[in-house]
């Protein structure tokens, strides 16, 4: 399998939409059916980010196990934060929709974490920590970030969730550690919090 090199220039970022359109083919995306355990009336997706939608809780494929160091050379596990809902965003230093989404997801990981939300980043492209160390302080960022130059972490989720070419990208995932929804592009607060809302709606 192809890994991304260390010197490509960054790709254009995919649409939410390509992504929909991707799993839509591939047949993982709910239309308008409820989610198991939701009261009923309840939509079964959420519109987000160009069409992403929140996948039904049967069909949501399991998250793979990501452990490393992070941008202080610290352990960290995406397994730590099982029980919670996590936002997995990919982004670097030099991409400018990655600059563009930072202080709303700063925001939103602040406003949502007493509710059981925990932000975690993969930060790739960056093969020194000092650049993209620099990213986190100019956006305030607290929450942790995997150092993933190579795109090591990326390549072990399935290409039609995310492609390792192509940043900024977000996985939302349970509690239950499944994908839920994939979002490829910049993101607002706005199109991220309904996802995030339906999530913990969601029977632990």
């Amino acid at each position: 399998m192809r890994r991304p090199g260390r010197t490509s220039p960054v790709a254009p970022a995919v649409t939410g939409l390509a992504v929909a359109a991707a799993l839509a083919a591939a047949g993982l995306w709910t239309d308008d059916r409820p989610a198991a355990g939701l009261p009923a009336g309840q939509p079964g997706t959420v519109g987000a980010a160009a069409g992403a939608k929140v996948m039904a809780p049967g069909i949501r494929p399991d998250a793979p196990a990501l452990a490393g160091a992070d941008l202080d050379g610290r352990r960290v596990a995406l397994g730590d934060f099982r029980g919670q809902v996590v936002v997995l965003n990919a982004w670097g230093s030099r991409c400018a929709p990655c600059r563009a989404e930072a202080d709303d997801l700063e925001r939103l990981s602040r406003q949502t974490r007493a509710d059981g939300v925990r932000f975690l980043g993969i930060n790739t492209r960056d093969p020194d920590r000092a650049a993209a160390r620099s990213f986190v302080r100019a956006h305030g960022l607290t929450f942790p970030s995997f150092h993933d130059p190579d795109g090591d972490l990326l390549l072990r989720f399935p290409p039609s969730l995310v492609d390792p070419h192509a940043i900024p990208s977000v996985l939302v995932i349970d509690r239950r550690g499944r994908v839920a929804a994939a979002l490829g592009g910049a993101v607002t607060d706005e199109q991220l919090r309904p996802l995030l809302t339906r999530l913990l709606a969601e029977e632990p």
